[in-house]
């Protein structure tokens, strides 16, 4: 009897490799490959923990549908289908684990249900209130399904909060200095056009073009602090990060990448609008004009984004037909 050992493909190419939970010898159940699969007594248990968990937080549901009609928070509609979706990438996994309740879980869902009458009540912090309702949510998770579930299903659940708006005094002392940052940038800019003399005081671009004073001048109002892309665009690095498989500090890295790229994007933004502002004519950096600028972003930030990615894919390269070639064949008889 002969013995041979070899590498896989997917192992010589350094793929990511996905592990299935192994089956008993004795048990004849075949591997569940889609949600179908799953028996109709759980979508039944699914569907009542729904309803439950609807009608508790009944009030947080429809508080935050109606903060996504801000255009701030316009992007908070697709968050939870993007956590659907990250949930479906591991559909496999998910329906041929072994679950296991943990009354941990059941402690932390306790607790969660306690807190949100005692923060309406007591603490009055409305900011808390879909958090709590996240957590309850992830507590369920590891109550029902134990830690082997939680572990697939955690980024998924966290990956949530990006639709949970910002209080806005927070938001307001965010925004703040990234106006002032896009301001004096694009100030720094617009100075190398000729006859063109730009000061900033505070957000307002002041400008004077061949000695005349241009009116009304240029304001870096709230919408152009770039805090809307920024929050859109982090949670995309959050989730292309997760569904690409890359090391741990590749990842890392494209997450944190978001915050300088949404900033060098929206100053490139407010500087356009400057230039637009002096050498064509104002109304074509206001209204409607303004806005298709700001969409124009979205390509650029993504392309800063995807070159980066490149970068670092390139970074290291595997010379796997040498690693191949080198594989050793053992046999025994």
């Amino acid at each position: 009897m002969t013995e041979n050992t070899y590498l896989s493909e997917a192992e010589a190419k350094g793929e990511k490799i996905v592990q299935v939970p192994k089956q008993d010898k004795n048990c004849v159940q075949p591997l569940r490959k889609d949600w179908r699969d799953l028996d109709v007594h759980v979508y039944i248990k699914i569907m009542i923990i729904g309803v439950l968990f609807c009608w508790l937080f009944n009030n947080v549901i429809w508080g935050l549908i109606g903060d996504w009609s801000d255009p701030s928070w316009s992007h908070g509609i697709l968050i939870p289908l993007f956590s659907l979706y990250f949930i479906n990438q591991h559909k496999q996994e998910i329906l041929n684990l072994e679950l296991k309740p943990n009354y941990i879980g059941l402690l932390f869902l306790i607790c969660g249900i306690i807190f949100y009458p005692l923060n309406i009540v007591h603490f009055r912090y409305g900011y808390l209130n879909p958090l709590d309702m996240i957590a309850t949510l992830g507590a369920i998770v590891l109550f029902l399904g134990g830690w082997n579930l939680l572990k697939h299903t955690w980024l998924p659940i966290a990956f949530l909060i990006f639709a949970v708006p910002i209080p806005q005094r927070y938001y307001v002392a965010l925004t703040m200095p990234m106006r002032f940052l896009a301001a004096k940038s694009a100030a720094l800019m617009l100075n190398f056009i000729p006859h063109l003399d730009v000061t900033v005081n505070g957000v307002m671009i002041n400008m004077t073009y061949k000695g005349d004073v241009l009116n009304p001048p240029l304001d870096v109002a709230e919408a152009c602090s770039g805090m809307r892309l920024l929050l859109a665009f982090l949670a995309l690095g959050v989730a292309m990060a997760y569904l690409y498989y890359r090391p741990i500090w590749q990842r890392l890295v494209l997450v944190a990448s978001t915050i300088p790229i949404a900033i060098i994007c929206n100053i490139i933004r407010v500087t356009i609008s400057g230039f637009i502002h002096v050498l064509i004519n104002p109304k074509y950096a206001q209204g409607i004009y303004h806005d298709m600028l700001g969409l124009a972003m979205l390509p650029v930030a993504f392309g800063l984004y995807y070159f980066l990615a490149w970068f670092m894919s390139n970074l290291f390269v595997e010379d796997t037909e040498a690693d191949t070639a080198n594989i050793v064949v053992r046999k025994s008889k």
